[in-house]
């Protein structure tokens, strides 16, 4: 006798999307302030921007979470040298990786093992799925600060974040002097406005540079565009951050450039940004005022990774 046909009820996706919405929105609501780091070009050091406003912030004392959403070239654990770190098991979910105390990071490469020089290929529709269930299982807890960065332009990976991410403070938005560059963040400032994402300010990144021999000031990338073109844009401007070859050493060496040069102008300059982010980001919480009497002794830098 021929078996009778079965039916099997087809999966619910969309429950399992409604199960991560509401996840997210919780762990969201635990954390105050939450911070997108753009570009409109990469190669403009967003990523160490990102990596080094994280460090900033912790080594203050405020509890701060660091994302790095670019699902293709993901650059925060090499940059703070957590290479080979995995996050942790968790009932609720996964548990970033902590340093200096106060500083959880989480990144796409970390879940990625061995395969680091692989090519991550993934459509568009399932960015938005994978950032969202990548979102949703991250347990931060209760966090000051939350820095995403994300890759640049203004395609899936920052709009998925802008949707996602409800209540943000807003954007940072880092381009370096010259009009190449500025060409893409006038678009990535317009992006912002469409998705009512507010924009805290600009950031000139690789601003002149001091010659180590004679220190007279060079410009190689121009200097003062970012400033003319927040300006013409009515957005703020949060400064200029100098051009330092320490950087490079320091960003491969997976060591935060502020806390190995405290005393140097890139640093101190990375500070002020730092300072009128705050101001222009937490709706006059204060915190900013607290920040600037912190800053006279330095990071803190005596809290073992």
């Amino acid at each position: 006798m021929t078996p009778e046909p079965t039916c099997q009820a087809p999966h619910d996706h969309s429950t399992e999307t409604d199960e991560a919405g509401e996840r997210l929105i919780q762990r969201m609501a635990r954390i105050r302030h939450k911070i997108m780091i753009l570009s409109g070009k990469g190669g403009v050091g967003k990523s160490t921007v990102a990596a080094n406003l994280a460090v900033f912030l912790s080594a203050f004392g405020w509890r701060t979470g660091l994302l790095d959403i670019d699902l293709h070239g993901p650059s925060i654990p090499k940059l703070l040298g957590l290479e080979g770190r995995l996050p942790g098991p968790s009932p609720e979910g996964m548990l970033p990786v902590t340093m200096y105390e106060k500083l959880k990071v989480m990144s796409i490469g970390f879940l990625l093992g061995e395969e680091q020089d692989h090519p991550v290929i993934v459509r568009g529709p399932m960015k938005h799925k994978l950032i969202q269930q990548f979102l949703a299982d991250v347990v931060w807890g209760d966090l000051d600060y939350l820095i995403v960065d994300s890759p640049p332009g203004t395609g899936d990976e920052p709009l998925s974040i802008a949707q996602l991410v409800h209540g943000a403070d807003g954007a940072v938005i880092v381009t370096t002097p010259q009009e190449m560059a500025l060409a893409d963040v006038r678009k990535c400032i317009q992006f912002c406005h469409q998705v009512r994402l507010p924009v805290i300010g600009v950031v000139e990144n690789m601003s002149g540079l001091t010659c180590p021999h004679c220190g007279c000031v060079v410009a190689p990338f121009k200097t003062g565009g970012g400033e003319a073109m927040a300006h013409k844009m009515g957005v703020p401007f949060l400064g200029r951050i100098p051009l330092d070859p320490q950087i490079v050493e320091d960003s491969d060496a997976g060591t935060p450039y502020i806390l190995r040069q405290p005393e140097s102008e890139t640093a101190r300059a990375f500070g002020r940004v730092v300072e009128l982010i705050l101001a222009n980001g937490t709706e006059g919480s204060g915190e900013a005022a607290g920040l600037s009497s912190k800053t006279t002794d330095g990071p803190n830098t005596g809290e073992d990774q």
